[in-house]
């Protein structure tokens, strides 16, 4: 067995599944906004698959273990800043 490497889109990964499950538990709102919950319910289920593979790739291309959280951690700076803006 490989020597288990934590990443920073490990992090984010567990952190969004921890999410993921802990939204099914929650009781559906009374306010007609139930379709709203499983929008982010999908969301949330694609940014654990995005997040998934996307430190695999980097894993591949990158050998290094401090170059991998570097990219990652610039990575994930990235797309919070480009979210940030496109949310205003």
């Amino acid at each position: 067995m490989k020597k288990l490497r934590i990443t920073p889109l490990n992090i984010v990964a567990a952190i969004a599944l921890a999410f993921f499950v802990i939204s099914f538990f929650q009781p559906e709102p009374h306010n007609g906004r139930g379709d709203f919950n499983n929008l982010y319910k999908g969301i949330l289920g694609a940014l654990i698959v995005v997040a998934f593979i996307t430190d695999m790739i980097f894993r591949f291309i990158f050998k290094e273990l401090k170059r991998i959280w570097f990219v990652e951690l610039f990575f994930i700076s990235l797309t919070v800043v480009l979210f940030l803006i496109l949310q205003k």
